[in-house]
């Protein structure tokens, strides 16, 4: 999955918050300077060449949903964290936020205590 820029994912995030929209309702979401009518379709086309919506016609308008969920986007994007950073070692990258203090080795602790009861 295709990482999404700063902008593309402001736009998912508003999909994903609000569900289906015209590019027209998308654009009644942004506050001043709102960007132009053109630019946020362009985006939202790009959105969905690269499989992140999907839309449904009326006339001669387009309705746009996503098709990926955030969810799904944000396991991607940690996937891709992972293999960028840490070759792909995801036992890497939990020792890096332990050095780095972001996670206790008591907080590790109880992670894996919580994995192991879902696990039996």
């Amino acid at each position: 999955m295709k990482k999404l820029t700063k902008k593309e994912e402001e736009i998912m995030n508003l999909f994903w918050d609000k569900g289906a929209m015209f590019v027209k309702e998308l654009l009644e979401h942004y506050e001043e300077p709102k960007p132009h009518f053109n630019t946020l379709s362009t985006m939202v086309r790009t959105l969905e060449t690269n499989g992140y919506v999907a839309h449904k016609a009326y006339g001669n308008s387009y309705q746009y949903y996503p098709v990926v969920t955030r969810e799904e986007y944000a396991g991607s994007s940690f996937k891709g964290i992972i293999s960028s950073y840490f070759n792909n070692s995801y036992l890497s990258a939990v020792s890096a936020l332990v050095k780095e203090e972001k996670i206790t080795v008591d907080e590790l602790k109880e992670l894996i205590e919580q994995i192991e009861k879902g696990n039996n």
